[in-house]
């Protein structure tokens, strides 16, 4: 009898283990929003954010292999209404590329939409630079009425449409290639 009882528990312990270090591998790649804020200036509401983007094993490999990765951030900035829909004030989009030159040794980070681009020595310092996000103008100064209560939201994602079509298919089968975070959301006021 003793002997069934201490298999169980052998067996319940062994699957706690691989559960834990499944979870944690999980947690040690992705992409996760750390912290968001909207700050009012004279000029108008500024988000700046903290975005952690750990690649896996397989988007590393592409990337050091040639492979020009985008990455897409949505913004949405709604007023919250009692009886009707919320009311939509802002949505905005931003999309990077990150792409490795094998012959300089550097990878390139390029925001698309206005073109500007940096070089780095590292894929971290890359990514880490892609993750910080400083005082980017959301609405005009007049925008929001003061002490309104608003919802933010942040979602932010590797772009698997934008792979080449041979990984574009790898990428919809395997969850290696599903880096998103979930859509982080706070309040706060005008």
């Amino acid at each position: 009898m003793q002997g069934r009882g201490t298999s169980r528990r052998w067996l319940f312990a062994a699957l706690l283990a691989l559960w834990a270090v499944t979870a944690m591998a999980q947690a040690a790649e992705g992409v996760s929003v750390r912290r968001a804020v909207i700050e009012p200036r004279e000029d108008g509401h500024y988000l700046s954010a903290r975005i952690d983007y750990r690649l896996t094993p397989e988007v590393i490999e592409a990337l050091d292999s040639g492979v020009t990765l985008s990455f897409q951030l949505r913004v949405q900035l709604e007023e919250p209404r009692r009886w009707w829909m919320d009311r939509e004030l802002a949505a905005l989009e931003l999309r990077y590329s990150l792409r490795y030159h094998a012959l300089s040794g550097r990878y390139v980070l390029v925001r698309l939409d206005t073109g500007e681009s940096r070089s780095f020595a590292t894929r971290g310092s890359a990514l880490y630079v892609l993750g910080q996000v400083e005082g980017l103008r959301l609405l005009g100064p007049q925008a929001l009425e003061p002490g309104e209560r608003y919802t933010a939201r942040l979602h932010a994602a590797l772009d698997t449409a934008a792979l080449p079509l041979p990984l574009r298919t790898l990428a919809v089968m395997s969850p290696a290639w599903r880096l998103g975070s979930e859509w982080y959301e706070w309040h706060f006021d005008g």
